[in-house]
């Protein structure tokens, strides 16, 4: 069983991912009302969070929900991507980088279908890390307990052991009650700091008290 681990969330923490108002803008082309996007697609978006509809089948709905030809449907799915991926936090990947070997590391995120071929492609998530648990590979969300009981059982760690990293405060809050220690991500400098401190203390024997 591994002695300590650090499991971090993707999107807001070793992604950058800004609103880009690509939804706002295909409103605007289509001349549908604000919020129309999200109300013909939230099954859709809800569905292929969890992997029960295919990447194809998402393409499908997009073009008969929106009323998109072949070449809108791409470029509204490309604009989705662009947001979705946004852009590497380099500093923290290097810092988690510099840990492999030292410690467990995983992934776990609220994810989408297509996302493990295409965050693999840009940033090799899979090369930075031991395990990655996306959402809809195992049709859980977050802050469902069971997806960080997950993220644990894949990397062989006791929850006590492990400190969870996000961006949503009531993900870190469910970590929490999952038995993990949890830290709530700002910025880099206290990120980095927080993991320092755990992977110093080191692993936690039974009926320790975890640093908050």
């Amino acid at each position: 069983m591994t002695a300590t681990c650090v499991i971090l969330d993707i999107g807001g923490v070793l992604e950058i991912t800004p609103e880009t108002g690509w939804v706002q803008r295909w409103e605007e082309l289509l001349e549908l009302s604000l919020g129309t996007v999200h109300e013909r697609m939230r099954d859709v978006w809800r569905a292929g969070s969890v992997g029960s509809i295919s990447e194809r089948e998402v393409h499908e709905q997009v073009a008969v929900r929106l009323g998109l030809d072949d070449l809108q449907s791409e470029a509204f799915m490309a604009d989705l991507w662009a947001e979705y991926l946004g852009t590497p936090n380099e500093d923290l990947i290097d810092y988690v980088r510099g840990l492999r070997g030292s410690c467990g590391l995983g992934i776990l995120s609220n994810s989408f279908v297509g996302a493990r071929e295409r965050e693999t492609t840009l940033y090799h998530f899979d090369e930075l890390v031991d395990q990655i648990v996306y959402s809809h590979e195992i049709g859980i969300e977050k802050p469902d307990l069971r997806a960080f009981e997950a993220a644990c059982t894949s990397l062989n760690v006791r929850p006590e052991n492990c400190l969870f990293i996000d961006d949503v405060a009531v993900n870190v809050e469910a970590a929490q009650a999952a038995g993990m220690q949890a830290h709530l991500f700002e910025d880099n400098a206290r990120t980095i700091a927080r993991i320092a401190a755990h992977l110093d203390a080191g692993p936690l024997l039974p009926g320790s008290v975890p640093i908050v």
